[in-house]
């Protein structure tokens, strides 16, 4: 059987000086799989759009701003992820220049700005631990990630940079 995962972007937006980065805080939606949880910004490719495309719609859908400069920091298979155990390819960004005034919230929960050196102390999912340190850090080699998840969990984590 051939492999169909949901193929989505994930994107961190920095603040002009580079040391804050906007956060969705996941507490509007009682039946969201990622309540009470902090995560980037993003979401599912659409037929028709390349994946730059695609980052760019779901920042100015989520955070009602415009990307001028963003760099893809990486890829992550999540096997098992999703809420029903789908399979997730996500492409992540880091968004480092844009137009406009991040909103303060939008239908998944509140937008806030949090300083890069304090994300490690945030609810969030346990694997992205693992892989924002590569996201934000200064070597400009894309990471490719596998973590797979069962029942909610992340079961293990490898990466390789090219």
């Amino acid at each position: 059987m051939p492999y169909t995962p949901i193929v989505a972007t994930l994107g961190y937006v920095l603040s002009p000086d580079g040391k804050r980065v906007l956060m969705i805080h996941r507490n509007a939606r009682q039946d969201d799989h990622h309540l009470g949880k902090y995560n980037g910004l993003g979401g599912k490719m659409e037929p028709g759009e390349d994946i730059a495309a695609c980052m760019r719609r779901e920042i100015q859908e989520e955070a009602g701003i415009e990307c001028h400069e963003m760099r893809l920091r990486g890829t992550l298979n999540w096997p098992g992820f999703g809420k029903h155990g789908e399979d997730w390819l996500g492409f992540i960004f880091v968004v480092t220049r844009y137009e406009g005034e991040p909103l303060s919230s939008n239908p998944e929960g509140a937008l806030e700005w949090v300083p890069v050196d304090a994300l490690g102390t945030l609810p969030m999912w346990e694997g992205d631990r693992h892989f924002l340190p590569l996201v934000f850090d200064t070597d400009p080699r894309p990471f490719h990630g596998v973590m797979p998840y069962k029942d909610g969990r992340m079961v293990s984590w490898s990466y390789t940079r090219l």
